[in-house]
């Protein structure tokens, strides 16, 4: 682990701190692959040199690293607090999930694009498919509580259900842009989930 100085995030040199540099990274990442990205293109995007962009960070798969742990951290981590609401039914606990899986996605675009496109290639991307599976299983586990409570049916297998639905919502990395409303696009999303499009009679 890179150590960092008193009072702050280690920044590199002038003009680009650490979180630009990710940026970046997790730009060229998504339209290049990231197989395919040099530590070189990364420098002539920020306008360095190649020897340059090692004062911003240690290495490739460390800035991959950070990208899919953002995705990931801001996703379980809206999981957390969707699980933690004891007060709530389990079927406003799983729309809950729904929609904020939402709002994440919109809010984190790039990183949780990068986070769909990784295959296990790299030791990070073995990890993150680890994490991606462990938050499956919690939506999956989510859905057959639902199920169980009778606010939802339980003829169809929960992890098929959950699939479906936040198959859905990772649609949306194909197509949505950073400039809309995020909050109309996350309810919009849960009610097509749960309520379907046949207009009530």
């Amino acid at each position: 682990m890179e150590a960092k100085p008193e009072g702050g995030a280690r920044r590199g040199r002038p003009g680009h701190d650490q979180a630009t540099v990710l940026r970046v990274a997790i730009e060229l990442f998504n339209r290049q692959g990231y197989d395919a990205t040099s530590m070189g293109d990364l420098a002539r995007e920020l306008g360095l040199t190649k020897s340059a962009i090692y004062h911003h960070v240690p290495s490739k798969g460390h800035l991959l690293e950070r990208a899919l742990d953002e995705a990931l951290g801001e996703l379980s981590s809206a999981l957390d607090a969707v699980r933690a609401d004891t007060s709530s039914t389990p079927e406003q606990r799983l729309r809950a999930a729904v929609r904020s899986s939402v709002v994440v996605l919109a809010e984190h675009l790039p990183a949780v694009t990068l986070l769909l496109r990784v295959r296990g290639n790299t030791p990070a991307e073995v990890a993150a498919l680890d994490r991606r599976r462990d938050i499956d299983h919690r939506l999956a586990e989510m859905v057959r509580e639902a199920a169980a409570s009778g606010a939802i049916r339980d003829d169809i297998d929960p992890l098929v259900i959950s699939r479906l639905i936040f198959g859905m919502v990772n649609s949306l990395t194909e197509w949505l842009r950073d400039d809309g409303d995020v909050d109309a696009l996350a309810d919009t999303v849960t009610a097509l989930a749960f309520d379907g499009l046949v207009r009530a009679h």
